[in-house]
């Protein structure tokens, strides 16, 4: 067919170029298409992006660049492939088919079609190893791609008749195809049957909450420091395309072994839009949830993130959660017995707050953060207040925060790197061994 010439076509003229491609080529001249979301009972008007937001056509747009030779990064940008795909040894041999040219950009039509001959949007093209868990809507496996040759998550969404896809699985979808980050989890394909919807993401080897058990808890502060700065640069990036996460937690938070951390689970995030929007609060695990969501509140931006932030660097720093309520009440009363019992003078308008006033709270005072956490610097408290602020404006934001003095020490350089890049690149970032790790493969000090 005209797709499969062209694709061939293309495999002809990168087959001499090394794949895979790296993941630091930036892709300026493509746009790819945007999925919207449809409602999903959060809010009159939601959908996963807003009239104020970059909107991007649909479909691939290409630059007239004249006649020159295609290269293999053109090759990845015309199919939209991922950015460590590699075609497999032989692939062009074993089709037989030669093609002669054809210069026309591929339509979205063709484009999927290509992808499809690839071997992309197809179960066969994965192979299921073990079952990493399972959850109300989905179950997670680790896999590997016959394509790339690649370890992968699977994640498995089934599909009742009754519902279609769950919004959350939509939801993520939509939003994980335009966040492109080195510290978030990338979404290679997509598979759609008439059973399940199956996400394909890159594998990572462990959470922070198992990095932590293994480490029985007891964490490099270095390394507390290197993965709070992935944290943030990663839900900068997220701000900055006003998309919350609304679900931090130490489970979402993935790490390799080379210690990269990125962010996972976006089924509960939400491009958020300007006006505030009412939505669900409902939101966030439990015990990192912000107090003026646990007491109602539905109207918040990227400051309900902030808060989760705050909770997941303590629980780094001192090996324990911070906040391990069981109820919302008892959440809030470990809340104020730490920080204070809030007043006017700490959160404005708390006391004209029925929610906060039927609770009828003890006037806690506020404890010395310090006795908690005594493996945190001056500099680590003072970030760590600045992250649990009542008011939720008060707060500081990701980009903020890593500009702050606590990071001092990972250097410069680390303000400047391009997003797809790991801070891992830097000689100047490496991990330690933890103290309490046992047969870590982290050396002791810096050569790596």
């Amino acid at each position: 067919t005209h797709t499969h010439r062209y694709i061939m076509y293309l495999l002809h003229l990168s087959n001499s170029t090394s794949f895979p491609i790296s993941p630091s080529f930036s892709t300026p001249d493509i746009v790819h298409e945007n999925l919207k979301m449809g409602s999903d009972g959060e809010s009159d008007q939601a959908s996963g992006t807003s009239s104020d937001e970059v909107q991007s056509p649909t479909g691939v747009c290409l630059r007239n660049r004249g006649n020159r030779r295609i290269s293999a990064e053109d090759l990845n940008k015309r199919l939209s492939l991922p950015a460590d795909i590699r075609i497999p040894d032989g692939y062009l041999e074993k089709l037989q088919l030669s093609s002669p040219p054809f210069d026309q950009p591929l339509s979205r039509r063709s484009r999927r079609a290509s992808l499809s001959e690839i071997g992309f949007g197809k179960l066969e093209t994965y192979i299921k190893l073990d079952k990493l868990g399972e959850g109300t809507y989905a179950t997670v496996f680790k896999g590997r791609s016959k394509l790339t040759d690649n370890l992968v998550a699977l994640k498995e969404i089934r599909l009742e008749h009754e519902e279609g896809a769950p919004c959350t699985a939509i939801r993520e979808v939509s939003l994980l195809k335009d966040l492109k980050h080195a510290n978030i989890v990338t979404l290679h394909d997509i598979i759609h049957t008439e059973k399940s919807l199956t996400l394909v993401f890159e594998y990572l080897d462990k959470d922070l909450k198992q990095y932590m058990d293994d480490c029985g808890n007891i964490l490099s502060m270095q390394n507390v420091k290197i993965f709070l700065y992935q944290i943030l640069r990663g839900l900068a990036y997220c701000h900055r395309r006003k998309v919350l996460h609304r679900d931090l937690k130490p489970q979402n938070l993935l790490i390799n072994d080379r210690g990269e951390l990125k962010l996972a689970d976006f089924g509960l995030a939400r491009a958020k839009s300007v006006p505030t929007k009412t939505y669900s609060n409902e939101v966030v695990t439990l015990w990192y949830r912000p107090p003026d969501v646990l007491l109602g509140s539905s109207e918040y931006s990227t400051p309900i993130d902030m808060w989760g932030v705050g909770c997941i660097f303590f629980e780094m720093a001192a090996g324990r959660p911070l906040f391990p309520g069981s109820t919302v009440e008892d959440e809030l009363h470990l809340i104020f017995r730490l920080l204070g019992t809030p007043t006017e003078d700490s959160w404005t308008g708390i006391s004209s707050m029925d929610e906060f006033k039927s609770y009828k709270f003890p006037k806690y005072k506020v404890q010395p953060l310090i006795n908690h956490a005594p493996r945190l610097d001056t500099d680590g408290i003072d970030l760590l207040l600045s992250f649990l602020k009542y008011e939720s404006r008060k707060r500081i934001s990701a980009d903020e925060a890593m500009r702050q003095p606590y990071f001092r020490s990972l250097g410069p350089r680390v303000h400047t790197l391009p997003e797809s890049i790991s801070i891992f690149t830097l000689k100047e970032v490496q991990l330690q061994r933890d103290p309490g790790y046992r047969n870590s493969s982290y050396p002791e000090s810096g050569e790596r």
